[in-house]
């Protein structure tokens, strides 16, 4: 598929060749690299603003509400009155908890969220990182929240912390399974782990229009809502059950770092459901001057209103519901679907290909 012209790809190769004049390779190499992870760190707090912003509106829409309307003009500055409230709530620690721990449990949520940006490719060579193995680096990465929630239960000295801490490593491991089957398709489809050849493979057809690319995606797009703990699926919290669950005992900016991580990872699910299969930056209309992070950006954002749209509909499940959803429908159709695929890629599709 042919692209016009790419604004962020010139400034990255000008910039690049300004570089390589008066520094060595390596050096211009790391700097560029560097300035990659400085963005991607500043953008995503930027995109949970928004998503804040929108989400506020978008469900007042749907029942019939206001929605934020007093801080700032059709209340755009209510995200930010948000960030302030929470910087200047005072941050406490439990007296009995273990601190070390409990401090690092936030860090490491964030973290492991914000990594998965690390390898997500907004343009053709636009990528703060080209792995090989891209998709095996974003699934390694989406496991490890959970490692920091059961950290932050276990720290916390708190018993219902500690039983919404176990809760939510018992929600997230279970739709992890189905998620990983669903992203398995398009590895199967595309031959390759890489993400930009996988949205390469999807210049003439996308994946989610095949049957199986279609079942993988809701497969993926149910189990992502899960594990970014959208309703319904929102049992990590619980409030009405566990005081809040995992995070009962943080306040201030640590809280709000666990609620910027929720955000991010929604985010990211977006941006890997659409590269995935949504074609990532391509799109059938390329005779448009349209830069091809548009086109991105553009199907990042209709994830996120889905889930949005998810979470204004649909009540929260009960726990025995949320966990019989993931283990006895999710997993056998996932893999069905995985069975169904190599059948096609191995045995049907060469019958064609003669």
């Amino acid at each position: 598929m042919r692209f016009f012209y790419d604004p962020l790809g010139v400034i990255r190769d000008g910039l690049h060749g300004l570089l390589v004049t008066v520094l060595p390779l390596w050096l211009a190499d790391a700097i560029l690299a560097l300035l990659g992870v400085v963005l991607v760190v500043a953008l995503v707090p930027a995109l949970v603003v928004t998503a804040v912003y929108l989400e506020r509106r978008i469900i007042a829409k749907m029942q019939d509400r206001i929605g934020p309307n007093r801080v700032g003009p059709f209340g755009l500055l209510q995200p930010i009155a948000d960030v302030l409230k929470l910087l200047s709530k005072e941050d406490l620690i439990p007296a009995r908890a273990d601190r070390p721990l409990f401090i690092l449990s936030p860090i490491l949520v964030v973290g492991a969220s914000l990594m998965v940006w690390a390898t997500i490719p907004w343009a053709p060579g636009l990528a703060p990182t080209d792995l090989d193995v891209g998709v095996l680096f974003i699934i390694a990465m989406a496991g490890l929240p959970g490692i920091g929630i059961i950290m932050a239960g276990w720290a916390s000295y708190n018993k219902y912390s500690l039983l919404g801490g176990m809760r939510a490593v018992a929600q997230l491991v279970s739709y992890e399974i189905p998620g990983i089957l669903g992203a398995l398709v398009p590895v199967m489809l595309a031959g390759s782990m890489s993400l930009q050849e996988i949205v390469r493979a999807q210049e003439s057809l996308w994946f989610v229009f095949t049957p199986w690319g279609f079942v993988a995606f809701l497969l993926f797009i149910i189990s992502g809502v899960a594990e970014s703990n959208r309703t319904p699926f929102d049992l990590i919290e619980a409030e009405s059950e566990l005081a809040a669950g995992f995070h009962t005992e943080y306040s201030g900016m640590r809280f709000a770092l666990f609620f910027l991580a929720e955000y991010a990872n929604m985010f990211a699910i977006s941006g890997v459901g659409s590269i995935l299969f949504l074609g990532g930056w391509t799109f059938p209309l390329d005779f448009l001057p349209i830069p091809p992070f548009v086109w991105f950006i553009a199907k990042m954002y209709l994830l996120v209103f889905v889930f949005i749209w998810i979470r204004g509909t649909l009540p929260r499940l009960r726990y025995d519901q949320l966990m019989h959803f993931a283990w006895k429908r999710l997993l056998p159709l996932g893999l069905l679907n995985v069975g169904v695929t190599g059948v096609w890629l191995g045995v049907v599709r060469p019958l064609f290909v003669r």
